[in-house]
């Protein structure tokens, strides 16, 4: 066994933590230390193993801790692990806890805990979307544990003592640690949650083991947490109070910005070129490991035309990609004609055809096809495009229905709340829909397993040959091959239309320091943020 401190351990492209947050020189401290950011959507959950949302992993994130968190450039530091030894056959994570970590009530974290909270994730009956996330890890059992086919107590981790953790894996992943940064990986409290019930994540019952506690939570308008005076690095914690308002109207959130009442929200599309003349401190705009698309409905329910791959193909020729990017949203993102954004670390672009021609040339092969398969002004394609509120979604979708007017197609727009769109999309329940992934963890699959038979795949895209070039990445030295080659299969059977890979585009205030940005994942925790006298 290798044990690898999480201070030294390089070779795994570890870094060494800094705990203590440290005004850089010249900087003081502000008496008032509190950072309100703005959310677009209510939070569905604060629970680490039924949510599916990037916000709800932001507030998870802050409410709870898992064995690692991730530093300022997104490499693995200690979070409720210190340390870990690693097998000679790099099957078996061997965790050491810190035994200083508390519970928010004042009970010890301890390895039962997380034993627990695994389980918990891969159990059928907590009905988890983020299950199958175990069967990416490759934990032992995990496939048959999420099947129902074996019990959750035969999933391949456990408890050697209270501060000892075991993980054996059925295959060496040497992006375990990224993994295990996730917000879905994150421990919960047994008792609590076995005492409350669906709700133990209400204010005032909620424990968890990250650096804030949840203070108050009116769902759809704000969620505040306080500092956790329990968390073991409390003394280095300089952010007192943090709090989320969800204002469905980007630009009514910029507006707020600019009075004052938040201290970072995204800059509404096209407004960034502006914004940045005018406030050069505080607009950004870096690279977010997210893909923008729109999903073909491809289960039995879904339209027939959609079942048609040269439909599929005209109607992905046919997205003006390049004005999306250039007149829509004008803050550095970029066209995507493929799933994996391009900063993912390692991933090596496929040469897709359809992205070296023109838009020009796109648009005819997409009148072609669509001839070829029986669409024309006699038969004109009809169809539903469904997206949640959002003013950028917006300015997109009436855009889309305009490229496909060029080419005969008629698309009617459905525009609904959050909560709808997604039960919608999860159901099934849709024609085209919006999406956007952004990734779990820094390497392409997390990308590419989406597609698998048996991913998350809200469109029910399947196909053996792409499935088995994933299994062949799981134990491949060089996995970039395979994913290039995944690639190349969904750019020929195109399950969805890539429209953009998304950059981060925001308003930060200038006296709050301490937030990422040279993190691909944009994954932050309020512990490591702070504002400074102006």
């Amino acid at each position: 066994m290798k044990r690898l401190f999480l201070t030294t351990a390089l070779t795994l492209g570890l870094t060494a933590p800094a705990f203590a947050v440290q005004p850089a020189a010249g900087e003081k401290l502000a008496e008032n230390q509190t950072y309100t950011f703005w959310l677009l959507d209510a939070i569905k959950t604060s629970d680490p193993h039924k949510n599916t949302d990037v916000e709800g992993s932001d507030i998870i994130r802050q409410l709870f801790e898992g064995l690692l968190n991730e530093d300022a450039k997104g490499a693995p530091i200690p979070g409720v692990a210190t340390s870990f030894d690693l097998s000679d056959d790099k099957m078996t994570y061997t965790f050491h806890l810190r035994p200083e970590a508390k519970w928010s009530n004042g009970d010890p974290v301890i390895a039962g805990d997380f034993v627990y909270s695994w389980q918990r994730l891969a159990n059928p009956e907590t009905a988890s979307e983020y299950a199958w996330f175990m069967e990416l890890m490759n934990v032992e059992n995990a496939t048959a544990v999420v099947k129902g086919e074996k019990k959750p107590e035969e999933l391949g981790v456990k408890a050697v003592d209270d501060h000892t953790l075991v993980v054996k894996l059925t295959t060496p992943t040497p992006y375990f640690p990224k993994m295990v940064t996730h917000a879905s990986t994150f421990p919960v409290n047994p008792k609590v949650v076995e005492a409350e019930g669906d709700n133990w994540t209400q204010p005032g019952k909620l424990v968890g083991n990250g650096a804030y506690v949840l203070k108050s939570h009116d769902l759809g308008v704000q969620i505040s947490m306080d500092k956790n005076p329990n968390y073991w690095d409390a003394v280095n914690v300089v952010m007192e109070h943090i709090k989320g308002l969800t204002v469905n109207d980007n630009n009514v959130a910029l507006t707020r910005f600019q009075a004052g009442e938040l201290d970072r929200v995204q800059i509404p599309a096209g407004q960034y070129p502006r914004l940045e003349k005018e406030s050069p401190n505080e607009a950004i705009s870096i690279p977010y490991s997210c893909t923008y698309a729109y999903l073909f409905n491809l289960r039995d329910n879904g339209p027939e035309a959609l079942k048609d791959v040269r439909v599929r193909k005209a109607l992905s020729y046919a997205m003006q990609r390049d004005v999306v990017v250039n007149q829509i949203l004008q803050g550095g993102q970029k066209p995507a004609y493929n799933w994996t954004h391009w900063a993912i670390e390692g991933f090596k672009m496929p040469d897709i055809d359809y992205a070296k021609w023109t838009q020009a040339e796109r648009l005819e092969k997409a009148k072609a096809l669509l001839a070829e398969a029986g669409y024309g002004p006699d038969k004109p394609l009809k169809l539903t495009l469904q997206y949640n509120t959002d003013e950028n979604h917006k300015k997109i979708a009436v855009a889309a229905q305009q490229f496909y007017k060029q080419l005969g197609v008629q698309i009617e727009l459905n525009n609904v709340e959050w909560k709808v769109h997604t039960d919608r999309l999860q159901s099934g329940d849709f024609q085209m829909g919006r999406y956007a992934w952004c990734a779990d963890y820094n390497e392409a699959s997390t990308f590419l397993d989406y597609f698998r038979t048996t991913g998350m795949n809200y469109g029910k895209y399947s196909n053996p040959a792409f499935d088995k070039l994933m299994d062949e990445s799981k134990t491949s030295e060089d996995p970039n091959a395979q994913y290039t080659a995944a690639e190349q299969i969904l750019a020929e059977d195109m399950p969805l239309i890539p429209i953009y890979q998304y950059a981060k585009v925001d308003m930060i205030r200038d006296d709050i320091k301490g937030l990422p940005t040279e993190n691909v994942m944009n994954d932050w925790y309020a512990k490591d943020i702070y504002r400074i006298q102006k």
